[in-house]
């Protein structure tokens, strides 16, 4: 009777298959096998793994939409993944005979790395509220970027036509901008107009501080006199895009409603957000970005998971020389640093520490990261007890 072991299996992840590997404790192949994305399919493929072995240790080399479907499957039968990143395991197959790359050879590295190492970090079970914040803050993501392209193609259009007035706002931030932009693009109908017709047409619409907005376009509209080639048809694109920029702001502003009432249904939302420079998008991020942050045993390890902890690159008689990591989460590192930086913009603590290290000699980006890395520690004590932050020490305030 054959003794059952332990399997090491290796996922390549594809849009619309996969290639499983496994592998026993001494190396040798017990299963490679391509796998079509579909439900049916995986299970049997685990189910024949299972067959094999008595304990099955998982590995896959990307965690996001491809693999949700197999990764929802190895959560639900309760099995142990891992993630062994790309970088991972490329340098590890430089040490396997061959030079062409395959499926099957990239699923047994992943095997074999995960059967090797004992650094990889495991991937967290992906509840529910965690895969709604995944999916709604990517497609916030995609809005944002949406956004920046129209403002970048909305001045683009007004500069080749009107240039004075394409320098009276920004247009990334300024609504009542937008709003005149959606009928009023053209020097010559602007001065046709005039300063104070144009202005109860803007407040009309309900445009902040309209006689303003209504002065400055006028001043843009007399500072030129002459009509460019393609007035007409650029007129009509930028009322388009500034009517479509409008509507994006609401379709974010109704996303970041949504986002904040999903965020706050987490059990740690409270601890999060009593942080300075976390609100609900960002705190949704961190969420999306660390998984379950239970699974980090101090503040240390997460620290080190956004690359906020300097490695040592010590050599012979040399000792002590420090570098950046190189292998870190880094959407984690964009949340902290956007935290730190945004807490040290108002009065208090944050910004004291920051204008410490920027008086030691740290540059802006340098201070940020350092502010970062404390306030880690500063997270990660009010995680782990459960409570909000204070600037008064837990004992002062239980006292008060």
């Amino acid at each position: 009777m054959t003794t059952r072991t332990t399997a090491w299996a290796g996922i390549d992840i594809g849009k619309t298959h996969h290639w499983i590997c496994a592998v026993a404790s001494d190396g040798r192949a017990l299963m490679s096998v391509k796998v079509a994305n579909i439900e049916a399919d995986i299970v049997a493929a685990l189910a024949t793994l299972t067959n094999l072995a008595d304990h099955v240790v998982w590995a896959v080399d990307i965690v996001g939409a491809p693999s949700a479907l197999i990764l929802a499957l190895l959560a639900q039968a309760e099995s142990p993944v891992f993630y062994a990143s790309g970088r991972v395991v490329n340098t590890m197959s430089a040490a396997y005979t061959g030079e062409g790359k395959t499926d099957a050879k990239d699923a047994y590295v992943i095997a074999e790395t995960l059967r090797l190492r004992r650094d990889l970090p495991m991937v967290d079970t992906v509840t529910d509220l965690t895969r709604e914040l995944a999916l709604l803050t990517a497609h916030r993501s995609d809005l944002i970027a949406d956004r920046v392209r129209m403002i970048n193609r909305l001045r683009d259009v007004m500069t080749s036509v009107f240039p004075t007035l394409e320098q009276q706002f920004d247009y990334s931030s300024h609504k009542g901008a937008l709003i005149l932009l959606t009928e009023y693009a053209s020097p010559k109908r602007l001065r046709r107009l005039g300063e104070t017709r144009l202005a109860q047409w803007l407040r009309r619409r309900q445009v902040r501080d309209a006689a303003r907005v209504a002065a400055r376009a006028l001043a843009a509209a007399h500072g030129q006199d002459i009509e460019l080639p393609g007035q007409q048809v650029a007129e009509m694109i930028i009322a388009e895009l500034a009517a479509s920029l409008l509507q994006l702001d609401q379709r974010v502003q109704g996303l970041d409603q949504q986002i904040a009432a999903t965020f706050r249904r987490h059990h740690q939302a409270r601890s999060i957000e009593s942080m300075p420079g976390f609100g609900p998008i960002l705190g949704a991020q961190l969420l999306v970005a660390a998984g379950d942050l239970r699974a980090y045993p101090s503040a240390g390890h997460l620290a080190a998971a956004a690359g906020l902890v300097p490695v040592p690159n010590d050599s012979g008689r040399r000792s002590g020389n420090l570098h950046k990591p190189r292998r870190y989460s880094r959407p984690l590192r964009h949340v902290f640093y956007l935290s730190a930086q945004t807490s040290m913009m108002r009065a208090g603590p944050n910004r004291a520490y920051y204008l410490k290290k920027r008086a030691g000699g740290h540059t802006h980006a340098q201070a940020v990261i350092t502010l970062a890395r404390r306030r880690i520690d500063v997270l990660w004590a009010l995680l782990r007890d459960d409570r909000t932050f204070s600037i008064d020490p837990p004992s002062q305030a239980a006292a008060a």
